[in-house]
């Protein structure tokens, strides 16, 4: 794997996009350690002793997991990524419902500029949504452990104005940081972000277990995290190929088609957009609590909700996470992958699959094979998401999510690095060298 990574940066123009990535890397985590003007930063540190070693609640444990523990730090990119991915994915959602962005996605190049235009529109939006209610949770003590003191210098109006916009203003420094990578580096500039967030809290989270449980349940933990990475990589390379071939077709003077191919459907056709859409449904209840709970006793509806959706290492917490992965996957992969416009597409260009008719059929065959093949990667997904919690007490005692050695961490680091070796490899195929994967 040397070999490779060294005649990339023999090669200039890679060199640079991979320094070019690097850099913007070093930046963006530089501004996850900058606190917002009106922090405490003292107080923010003691309070995150307390939180690792035990206490806290989990609200924003996700979202502070992306932002590589900038969110729990009041950081000014304290938001992160996470309002860029929520508008990408409602606005991918909405290509269903509202005709004028289907229209968009089908008129190519500039269609999805205009889209992209409409997904930048709405992650300030979402950016300042977010900003606010993370300021308001910070302000009232539910951000932070309650026995901490106050981590906010000024809670004036105008001082809580002033933190908002700062941390809009990041997530939208963020949001061009990703883009920039995208057109001038390697890779998906806000999936490299998000793996390197993750990737500064490995040896945090590493030494707190190391400390809190010993060497031998250390080492049992990284061999459990290898074992989780090789199933990984192994689901996520499993695809199921449905052989295609073209009839020939004469176009003026020219022959073409009558090649044969194959059309691959992965078992995890839906990446880990469901554990995204899970994990932020499931913290809607434990925010609306934290939020709308004042100093009386919480009612019954707040009480049930902070005893089994609170809790990760809960049964029913377990269950119900687990039964709206699977849902999820099911909704992602029947909105991004028509089985009708494929059999079209087939169609219009001569393609047909063996043994089955074109049109309606291969449509109806597409859907089988797709719904066939969803069920284990559902399944698969379900499983490593609940892997932590499942073993909540190797962790770091409150944490859960937190952990880098399994669930959502784990899915979005091997799928980032596979696809970033992906693209590297292609590219060095191209210049005559032996890339990544053989």
């Amino acid at each position: 794997m040397l070999s490779p990574l060294v005649a990339a940066f023999r090669t200039p123009d890679l060199r640079k996009k991979i320094l070019f990535v690097v850099g913007i890397i070093v930046l963006y985590r530089l501004g996850a350690t900058v606190p917002s003007p009106g922090v405490n930063y003292k107080v923010v540190h003691e309070c995150l002793d307390t939180l690792n070693s035990g206490g806290g609640n989990q609200v924003y444990s996700l979202i502070n997991l992306f932002s590589g523990g900038a969110l729990l730090q009041l950081s000014v990119f304290a938001i992160g990524i996470m309002p860029y991915i929520t508008a990408s994915i409602i606005v991918q959602l909405l290509t269903v419902v509202i005709p004028r962005f289907e229209q968009l996605r089908k008129e190519g190049q500039s269609g999805q500029a205009k889209m992209t235009q409409y997904t930048r529109y709405l992650t300030v939006a979402l950016a300042l949504l977010q900003a606010t209610g993370i300021v308001a949770l910070a302000d009232r003590g539910n951000l932070l452990p309650s026995n901490c003191d106050q981590p906010l210098n000024d809670q004036s109006i105008f001082g809580l104005a002033i933190i908002v916009l700062v941390m809009t203003a990041g997530a939208c420094l963020v949001m061009w940081f990703g883009e920039l990578i995208t057109e001038r580096g390697i890779g998906n500039g806000m999936s490299l972000l998000i793996f390197a967030g993750i990737a500064a809290r490995i040896p945090a989270e590493g030494r707190t277990i190391l400390t809190s449980r010993g060497g031998l349940v250390f080492a049992l933990v990284c061999l459990a995290a290898l074992i989780i990475v090789v199933g990984v990589v192994f689901i996520e390379q499993g695809q199921r190929r449905i052989p295609v071939q073209y009839a020939k077709r004469m176009v003026g003077r020219k022959m073409y088609g009558g090649s044969s191919t194959y059309l691959p459907l992965k078992v995890n056709q839906a990446g880990v957009i469901p554990v995204i859409f899970a994990s932020s449904l499931l913290y809607l209840p434990q925010l609306i609590v934290e939020l709308t709970r004042g100093t009386d006793a919480p009612n019954g509806w707040q009480q049930w909700v902070m005893t089994y959706l609170t809790d990760p290492s809960n049964y029913v917490y377990i269950i119900v996470y687990f039964l709206m992965i699977i849902f999820f996957t099911y909704f992602y992969v029947a909105v991004t992958f028509n089985p009708e416009e494929r059999a079209d597409d087939m169609k219009k260009y001569g393609g047909f699959i063996p043994g089955i008719r074109p049109g309606q059929p291969t449509a109806d065959y597409l859907g089988y094979v797709l719904s066939r093949i969803t069920l284990p990667g559902s399944i698969y997904l379900g499983i490593i998401a609940v892997l932590p919690n499942l073993f909540l007490e190797i962790g770091n005692s409150g944490g859960v999510q937190n952990l880098p050695f399994g669930g959502t961490a784990v899915l979005i680091m091997v799928g980032v690095g596979l696809d970033t070796m992906k693209q590297i490899n292609s590219q060095l195929m191209q210049r005559k060298y032996e890339g990544f994967l053989k």
